[in-house]
């Protein structure tokens, strides 16, 4: 006769624990947990996380609910870390933008820019008058776009800092996402008539905003106009510009709110003396238009090549 199993009274049986306390429910696997699995130290573990790893400096940015982030596809959004250095990649182009020019995205997620011109060494020691480039970058020091001056030798030489010009602004892939158009003008304050004039066109030959100079004895102004050439913003500049600080360009509304700035930034004496590279930062509403973020990044260029380039091709000639 077979050995029957030896009964266990119920109340020790009540006491023992659970062969297998994570997997009560009736018909589950053991081999299917239904908790997840624990680090020795008794907390959860974390989720591994997808996409490249993070750039140094950076750390993954948490996905919050009702709050999508936008970046490219397969590309993690990044945050600073605080006391470690930032990247100086190409900012991540926002996605799903509607009703935007394409190049512009960039400028939803930003409300500060920082326009550095590079430093043409043949212009600094010999004076010859070269094609401007600049490097837009945003408050991280992501590179958002490059720019370069299209104009003949002639022109620069001859034309000087009152030349006509045509810019192009460059995204990362080399897509021109803007273009600026600047005829011949005279800037003189004895002919209102024929003041500046700068076109803000994106993509090019679709004009989305203008530049526009108001007659002033005693500071420079400028009108941000639409695409219907309607007034939206104005810019006033000082009435005296001192040389060894920052200068700043206010930006109005029509009701005489203060909403941003264009500010011309000191460099330092050897920079400022030898050289026309300029550094300046732009600021605006987040909220606002990109359109009109546009024009008003046309309207720093115009400022730069009207009160900050040098009229003799060399500024030690000074």
């Amino acid at each position: 006769m077979a050995d029957t199993p030896e009964k266990v009274p119920l109340e020790e049986k009540q006491q023992q624990p659970p062969a297998n306390p994570l997997y009560p429910t009736l018909g589950q696997e053991a081999a299917n947990p239904m908790l997840p699995q624990t680090n020795p130290q008794g907390y959860p573990m974390a989720p591994m996380a997808t996409g490249p790893p993070a750039p140094p400096g950076y750390m993954p940015v948490p996905q919050m609910a009702g709050m999508p982030i936008m970046t490219q596809p397969g590309v993690m959004q990044m945050q600073p870390v605080l006391g470690q250095q930032q990247v100086t990649g190409w900012m991540p182009i926002p996605q799903g933008i509607p009703n935007c020019p394409p190049g512009l995205e960039y400028l939803t997620a930003v409300d500060q820019l920082l326009v550095h011109q590079q430093v043409e060494l043949l212009e600094a020691f010999t004076g010859f008058e070269t094609a401007n480039k600049y490097t837009v970058k945003n408050t991280l020091g992501q590179k958002v776009y490059w720019a370069v001056e299209d104009t003949t030798c002639c022109t620069r030489m001859c034309c000087g800092p009152d030349r006509p010009f045509d810019i192009k602004i460059m995204d990362n892939f080399q897509n021109e996402v803007l273009h600026l158009r600047r005829d011949l003008r005279c800037k003189s304050c004895c002919f209102p008539c024929c003041l500046q004039k700068l076109e803000v066109s994106a993509p090019p030959g679709n004009v989305i905003g203008t530049v526009v100079q108001k007659w002033s004895l005693c500071r420079p102004v400028f009108d941000i106009r639409d695409r219907n050439n309607e007034t939206v913003l104005t810019i006033r500049g000082p009435v005296c510009q001192c040389p060894c600080s920052d200068i700043k360009f206010a930006v109005f509304t029509k009701d005489g709110t203060e909403v941003g700035k264009v500010t011309k930034q000191w460099t330092g004496f050897v920079q400022e003396h030898f050289t026309d590279a300029d550094n300046f930062g732009i600021n605006f509403p987040m909220d606002l238009d990109v359109r009109v973020k546009a024009t008003m990044l046309g309207a720093l260029f115009l400022i730069d090549y009207m009160y900050f380039e040098s009229s003799d091709n060399k500024k030690v000639r000074r």
